[in-house]
């Protein structure tokens, strides 16, 4: 980078971390508020996800156990998350803005790790790549909307930069010889101890945080590669290592937890991993959109780390000097494979690619574009045009995720305490009515209200043999009953709509309403079910407050 004086360079520095800082600590304002609405993402985790991965640690505490038989448990597969979810409810008691600010200390992590990673490739001291990274991250609308809640991609970001972190920090025997002139054998093997069972402890967190983290790998295992310079002796005593350790740990976790108990359900989470949507006739059409839905992550921030990763692969014999660029570029690649791949293409999964593209943009110019500039004059121009990209990427995002803070909005939250108040009050003239509520976004009302759930939509058993298992006495519906639904219900309720609450701004899905199912029995008496057109319209719990989902069996 061009050459700053001193008192200049600190100033810059502290002023971007302080920045930083700032915007980091706006992500903890009204975190019970809506997923913004009328953003430019619409994705349906918004209205899903926090309680569906957080299930496990929902149930736990409010039923006592954390296992549906036959409904939707994705813990048995993905067990981190919630588990640490738990850890938090233990002192919290269950709640939406515990569970979220879980999720944005976990960015914290993100933001730490991202600096050490970015900052160790240049012992000098001398990078602002580092604290201009952070801030970018921090500053950023779309991470801030998608690291505000509850959801499983922050945790995985935050343990692939510790891989890669541990990865970074094997020794290899030319390095250890170096330090420890004649004192290679037990040394380095004491040198590299920590590191390896990191790195073996990682990969199956990863793994078990997200199935995804598969496609990962490839960026930690060229850290690990670039770390034994390039040698593949070294590289194998430190991966085989770290891959046996890993391996053994999620074994036991399989075969000792997941195969003699939850088999069904680990294989129909883990199934939905290897569905793809990519065909030989839409496989270009599919792999275009993956790469122009990158916009999601900034209008200007995406070209410009796009451009930085293609001036990266133009000099690729420069790349060894620099392994954090190769291993961006492969976690980028990596998981955007499996965008396209599985075509799923929802804003949140490029929050996974957002980060180690943001990393870029800064390293490549840094180390790649402005140390090329011969004349001192040449540099300070190229340093004022990437001062000018900078500017245009940090202004816009910094004035948008401002907005977000200071107009807040509550519909979803307002809504589902209001469906709850609702069945309190029907409960004080029938408190035999069966509270448990039957919805897609069951599991995310049970993390705002306390009501016990299921889901509609997911589950190891057909709907209407859960149904019929569990029966329920409410059905919450987002703007109408679709058909399959209406199919499981009708043979044992009739569905009577009793209220109405506006919500979110999915055109799809702004309208949640709660139908009381009461048996068919009472069919004669109930009003009929109108036809299907839209018509207008503290939670803490702690084990023992709720009743078990068993006991809610009549």
């Amino acid at each position: 980078m061009t050459n700053l004086p001193p008192p200049v360079f600190r100033a810059l520095h502290l002023s971007l971390l302080a920045a930083a800082a700032l915007f980091f600590a706006l992500h903890f304002v009204h975190l019970s508020a809506d997923f913004p609405n009328r953003s430019p993402w619409m994705d349906w985790s918004k209205y899903t996800d926090e309680g569906w991965y957080g299930d496990a640690a929902i149930r736990h505490f409010q039923l006592g156990h954390w296992y549906v038989p036959g409904d939707f448990n994705p813990a048995a597969a993905l067990p981190v998350l919630p588990s640490i979810e738990g850890v938090v409810f233990a002192f919290t008691g269950v709640s939406l803005i515990a569970a979220r600010a879980l999720t944005v200390a976990i960015f914290g992590g993100i933001l730490v790790a991202a600096w050490l990673l970015v900052a160790r490739r240049n012992p000098r001291g001398n990078s602002l790549a580092a604290s201009a990274a952070v801030l970018l991250l921090a500053a950023n609308p779309f991470c801030f909307v998608f690291t505000r809640l509850a959801i499983t991609e922050p945790l995985l970001i935050l343990l692939t930069l510790m891989a890669l972190l541990a990865a970074a920090r094997i020794r290899s025997p030319t390095r250890v010889s170096h330090v420890l002139p004649g004192r290679y054998g037990l040394s380095a093997a004491r040198a590299n101890l920590l590191p390896i069972c990191a790195l073996g402890l990682l990969f199956p967190l990863m793994v078990l945080t997200k199935t995804t983290a598969l496609f990962l790998a490839p960026a930690i295992f060229w850290m690990l590669f670039a770390s034994a310079r390039y040698r593949l002796a070294p590289f194998l005593r430190g991966a085989l290592p770290a891959a046996l350790l890993g391996l053994i740990l999620w074994l036991a976790w399989f075969l000792l937890v997941v195969r003699p108990h939850f088999l069904i359900d680990y294989r129909y989470l883990f199934s939905a991993n290897g569905f793809t949507g990519m065909t030989r006739d839409n496989c270009v059409a599919v792999l275009a959109a993956t790469l122009a839905d990158g916009r999601w992550i900034g209008p200007v921030l995406y070209p410009v780390a796009f451009a930085a990763a293609v001036t990266a692969l133009a000099q690729p014999r420069r790349l060894s000097a620099h392994p954090i660029i190769p291993s961006l570029l492969l976690w980028t690649a990596g998981y955007m494979a499996f965008l396209g791949y599985h075509n799923n293409l929802q804003p949140r999964y490029y929050l996974v690619v957002a980060v180690p593209l943001t990393l870029l943009f800064p390293i490549v110019v840094e180390d790649l574009i402005l140390p090329r500039l011969s004349s001192p004059a040449g540099g300070r121009v190229a340093f004022s045009a990437v001062t000018l990209i900078f500017a245009a990427i940090i202004l816009p995002d910094a004035v948008e995720t401002i907005h977000f803070v200071r107009h807040p909005e509550y519909t979803l939250v307002r809504a589902a305490r209001a469906l709850a108040a609702y069945i309190a009050e029907d409960r004080k003239s029938d408190p035999t009515h069966n509270p448990l509520i039957l919805s897609i976004s069951g599991s995310e009302i049970s993390l705002m209200t306390g009501l016990p759930s299921i889901c509609d939509d997911f589950g190891t058993m057909q709907l209407i043999d859960r149904v019929k298992q569990y029966k329920p006495g409410w059905y919450v519906a987002w703007n109408q009953v679709e058909d399959d639904k209406l199919d499981s219900l009708s043979p044992l309720y009739q569905l009577e709509r009793v209220a109405i609450f506006p919500a979110m701004d999915d055109s799809d899905r702004n309208l949640l309403i709660l139908y009381k199912l009461n048996p068919a029995t009472f069919a004669a008496q109930a009003p009929p079910l109108r036809d299907r057109r839209i018509t207008p319209r503290s939670p803490r719990t702690k084990v023992g407050q709720q009743p078990s989902i068993n006991q809610l069996v009549h």
